[in-house]
């Protein structure tokens, strides 16, 4: 059994995607971000960066004590290597997947996350600051749309790289971007978006997040923490 402590991000999304695509037990243990659970001790003690998702692997292979983890990437990494599927086992596909994996950690993460902060949630409209991540949002869709051009899925195959990726291009219009300037990109979305697992990850975030509202207490919780918040 894999108790996830969730909730319904993009980081958060990715791993339901998985556990979804791969059959996995698990049992969603939801931390609110906007009321501040991803800072109570016992969330700390599993994921110090006080960041969703984490996981606890009842079942590690081999056996032993359960293996808890944090950072959605590494979640991935470790679930596909546990399971077996979707990263292949040769070295050259190995690769192509986790470089791609890396590349949204990287990239797309931050520079959506940012483009969501200032265009939907900053108090203070800055035009140097929307322009500066809706641009690079921008750029780093065509990165993807030119990778999709002559291959069904990120690495050729579906894969952990495709998980990682998808839940970032869903909010794309809130991001300033248009889908139908990225054909390739498009392909892969409406492919991916019909996959009866995502289909049940995405409806699972539904019965969880009833009310995604952000109120000043929320935004003063997500954005206004220091060290102090984790000491």
């Amino acid at each position: 059994m894999i108790d996830l402590h969730y909730w319904t991000t993009p980081n958060g999304l990715k791993v339901t995607i998985f556990l979804e695509e791969a059959g996995l037990p698990y049992k969603i243990i939801p931390v609110n971000i906007g009321k501040g659970d991803q800072f109570k001790p016992e969330f700390l003690r599993i994921s110090p960066n006080n960041r969703i998702p984490a996981i606890v692997d009842q079942e590690p292979a081999g056996g032993g004590a359960p293996i808890s983890i944090f950072e959605s990437g590494a979640i991935l990494l470790y679930l596909a290597e546990k399971t077996g599927r979707f990263l292949p086992a040769d070295t050259r596909g190995r690769v192509e997947v986790t470089q791609w994996l890396f590349w949204q950690m990287a990239g797309l993460g931050p520079m959506a996350g940012q483009n969501h902060h200032f265009r939907n949630y900053a108090p203070e409209k800055l035009p140097y600051a929307i322009d500066r991540y809706v641009k690079e949002t921008n750029r780093l869709y065509g990165v993807l749309n030119k990778r999709l051009a002559d291959r069904p899925f990120v690495a050729g195959t579906y894969s952990i790289a495709d998980m990682a990726a998808y839940p970032w291009i869903v909010p794309h219009a809130n991001q300033g971007q248009s889908l139908d300037d990225f054909a390739h990109l498009k392909r892969w979305f409406e492919t991916i978006k019909s996959r009866p697992a995502v289909v049940r990850a995405y409806d699972k975030a539904k019965e969880i997040n009833t009310q995604t509202v952000i109120t000043e207490e929320s935004r003063r919780i997500l954005f206004g923490q220091t060290a102090a918040s984790v000491a």
